[in-house]
């Protein structure tokens, strides 16, 4: 297909895209919220007869959970087979935090689409499947698959077992995932990397109930006091430096070639602050590159909040019986989830025997190629649609799904994402736009005619 032909063909298509975006925006697919069971349902319905529309195959899967739609829009079985994988699923949204309109009520704004999903992932995945149409339309030999999950903001806790059920099914040559943001709009982005995610509770019960501090204070112990005692054991809040021996044992350092991939990305920390609210950076982080390795390619210890005493207004002067303290921490390639948790629970019972530690969520970092013959396709086809070669980038979120595919399917993952930091990812007022839009059909174009050539037998890259 001619560039200019292409270009004409995703202008003719955007009427189309707008109205089916705003179907499946309208519908309020919140997978956290059960009074939303039967919206995250209609949501699969709808995106399965979109699938369908354009020649698909289709089929809703159950689980034990919400379903998950498979499609197949097939060429010849001796062509290769590419997966693409998105989610339909949504954040939970305020209404009387959007400055304009309704979370679940699509908008159009000049180039802009707001409502939520709109970025992630409901328009990237529209975006992926009129591309794949236009393939199909150009005679691009290649076979595509689409694996839309409704789970995945809470954690894909069925997608593991969907996978298995179905491996021999879902054979595949190669993923793509479009669930990725660039670092700024002027500079396109392909992240090889994510990082991994290790949850805990720490709950300390030190009496029956909650006891008067002026009979008891000084004698009672605190068990919000000695869990905020045990945090700041636990990691240096000032710095962000995790204090648990052998926790940075596995954790590589940074190549000089990775940073100067990063430094690519467009990556300005003054940028980076407006785009999240943030009113302060941590001090000890001097300059836009240690920033962008902290969030790239470090772990974390984090805090997410404290339970436990009273939490009404003025002070009531007890001394609390029990209190919880809940714990995140993000890991990098080579970091293994058990490892940290074994890690965390022998520090914490020398610390603090009582204190019982729950490892809850688990996910291990995934680390995909940067060279190799679907990196080259991402580059080129990333160039061919945006005018700019894209930075190959670590992101510093989870997506369960990926590693469940890396595990199962044993397969190239590439992420081709289009989402920006402007565009809201969980906030409000979430939005995508027309140019993300139309740049990612040219880019998933150019990038299905590049991998239709590949020989799955030649060497993937590293």
């Amino acid at each position: 297909m001619k560039p200019f032909s292409l270009d004409r063909k995703i202008s003719a298509l955007r009427g189309a895209f707008e109205a089916g975006l705003a179907q499946l925006v309208n519908i309020p697919s919140v997978s956290a919220d059960p009074a939303h069971a039967t919206d995250v349902v209609r949501c699969a319905e709808s995106a399965a007869a979109m699938l369908t529309a354009i020649g698909a195959t289709t089929e809703i899967v159950a689980t034990a959970g919400y379903p998950v739609v498979v499609a197949m829009l097939p060429s010849d079985p001796s062509h290769p087979t590419v997966t693409i994988y998105n989610h339909l699923d949504v954040q939970p949204a305020e209404a009387s935090e959007w400055k304009s309109g309704a979370p679940f009520v699509f908008r159009k704004i000049g180039q802009c689409y707001e409502g939520r999903g709109t970025t992630d992932d409901k328009g990237p995945a529209l975006t992926a499947l009129f591309a794949a149409r236009l393939a199909r339309e150009a005679g691009i030999p290649l076979n595509i698959r689409f694996i839309w999950e409704l789970e995945e903001e809470i954690g894909s806790p069925n997608f593991a077992a969907f996978i298995r059920a179905r491996r021999s099914r879902l054979a595949t040559d190669s993923v793509v995932v479009s669930d990725t943001i660039w670092i700024a709009r002027d500079r396109p982005a392909v992240p090889y990397g994510l990082r991994g995610l290790q949850t805990f509770l720490f709950t300390l019960q030190t009496h029956a109930k909650d006891v008067h501090s002026g009979l008891t204070g000084g004698v009672a112990r605190n068990p919000i006091g000695e869990l905020c005692q045990l945090v700041a054991d636990c990691y240096d809040a000032k710095t962000g430096r995790v204090k648990i021996p052998g926790f940075y044992d596995d954790v590589q350092p940074i190549t000089a070639a990775e940073r100067a991939q990063y430094r690519q990305s467009g990556f300005e920390t003054a940028r980076y602050k407006k785009a999240h609210e943030l009113g302060s950076i941590r001090p000890h982080l001097k300059n836009d590159a240690d920033v962008m390795c902290a969030i790239m390619a470090r772990p974390t210890f984090e805090v997410h909040g404290i339970v436990g005493g009273y939490c009404g207004s003025g002070i009531k002067t007890i001394v609390p019986h029990r209190a919880e303290v809940k714990i995140s921490t993000r890991l990098v390639p080579d970091q293994d989830p058990k490892k940290i948790a074994r890690l965390v629970r022998d520090f914490v019972r020398a610390r603090n025997p009582d204190v019982r530690v729950a490892a809850t969520q688990t996910l291990a970092p995934f680390l995909g190629a940067r060279e190799g013959p679907y990196a080259d396709a991402a580059d080129r086809a990333m160039k061919a649609a945006f005018g700019r070669a894209p930075a190959f980038v670590r992101e510093g979120g989870s997506i369960g799904a990926v590693v469940t595919m890396q595990q199962a399917l044993r397969v190239p993952i590439t992420f081709l994402g289009l989402s920006l930091p402007e565009h809201g990812y969980h906030a409000p007022n979430e939005n995508f736009d027309w140019g993300q839009a139309a740049g990612g059909m040219k880019m998933f174009v150019h990038y299905f005619s590049e991998i239709a050539k590949i020989d799955p037998r030649r060497p993937r890259g590293r």
